[in-house]
């Protein structure tokens, strides 16, 4: 399965990066970056680290530095950490980003494998929206649009009505859900059910010294920050569950809506099913211990 992970890197987004290297069952044929957890530039520099460090040699394109509305973002630093790798904060600039701007890469990389290329949006829809409003054609040429966004049937992570990706980006967000491709919407309702936890980092690291050793070190400050925030004891396989879901639907349960975004007051950022606009597949359970155990499978062949 041909895929691009529209990403912003984000300890999550590492993780979810490379599940999608060690997957036999994906070919990861792009990564391209949004604000987010991070600045812009920040999300393209750890993206390209991470392509690096995994090996893997595939383009970056850089795509929107903030919201649909706004010019400026501010970056999710008491969750990520001031570089997006938590305690971990001296993250060398290697490479280059390609030459062809988020939105119009995801444009060419649709039409060139038309019916063939699955998106999975990690980040704001910002870029996903942008590709839409570029070429009309793009959301049919896809096959299929995986989000890691929304809390539809449960509470949410910045506010208790909304996710932070959607919350990030109301506007382009509805506009996605307005013209959507096939799309997944991989919510909190499922991702937060997906319970990895320091032992099982402590345990992947000895499976996988180097890349699994990354991945331990810098989930040490997310954990801190479930446990201080949430009082919960691991963190959600945010990311890398809305990526399994790419190539193991069978392991999630779907409800068909459509949906609306509140776009002000309180509830700005919350995911309302709403049956008169077009449906996608909205994710409602899954199985957890399957999507934690295939994670932990995957990982652990690397390095």
């Amino acid at each position: 399965m041909k895929l691009i992970i529209d990403t912003d890197p984000g300890i999550d987004d590492a993780m979810a990066i490379a599940y999608a290297a060690a997957a036999p069952e994906i070919d990861l044929i792009g990564l391209t970056t949004v604000f987010g957890n991070t600045l812009i530039d920040q999300s393209s520099r750890n993206a390209r680290f991470l392509l690096d460090k995994l090996n893997l040699t595939v383009p970056v394109s850089q795509g929107a530095s903030w919201a649909w509305g706004r010019d400026s973002h501010r970056a999710s630093v008491h969750v990520h950490g001031p570089e997006g790798f938590g305690d971990v904060t001296d993250i060398p600039d290697l490479g280059k980003n390609h030459h062809m701007p988020a939105a119009e890469y995801l444009v060419e990389m649709a039409r060139r494998h038309k019916g063939q290329l699955t998106v999975c949006a990690v980040g704001p829809l910002t870029n996903i929206a942008d590709a839409i409003a570029l070429d009309p054609a793009f959301s049919s040429n896809l096959a299929r649009l995986v989000i890691m966004g929304g809390a539809v049937f449960c509470r949410g992570n910045v506010t208790q009505h909304a996710e932070a990706n959607i919350h990030n980006d109301p506007i382009a967000a509805q506009a996605v859900f307005d013209r959507p491709p096939e799309t997944v919407l991989v919510g909190l309702d499922v991702t937060m059910q997906t319970l990895y936890q320091g032992s099982d980092f402590d345990a992947l690291a000895k499976q996988s010294p180097d890349f699994g050793g990354f991945l331990r070190d810098i989930s040490d400050f997310y954990l801190r920050f479930y446990q201080d925030i949430a009082d919960q004891d691991g963190c959600g396989l945010h990311d890398s569950t809305a990526v399994i879901a790419c190539s193991h639907e069978d392991m999630f349960e779907t409800v068909e809506t459509g949906m609306r975004v509140v776009q002000d007051g309180p509830s700005v950022g919350q995911t309302v099913p709403d049956p008169n606009r077009p449906a996608i597949k909205v994710c409602q359970d899954l199985d957890a211990v399957g999507v934690v155990n295939l994670f932990t499978e995957r990982l652990g062949s690397l390095p």
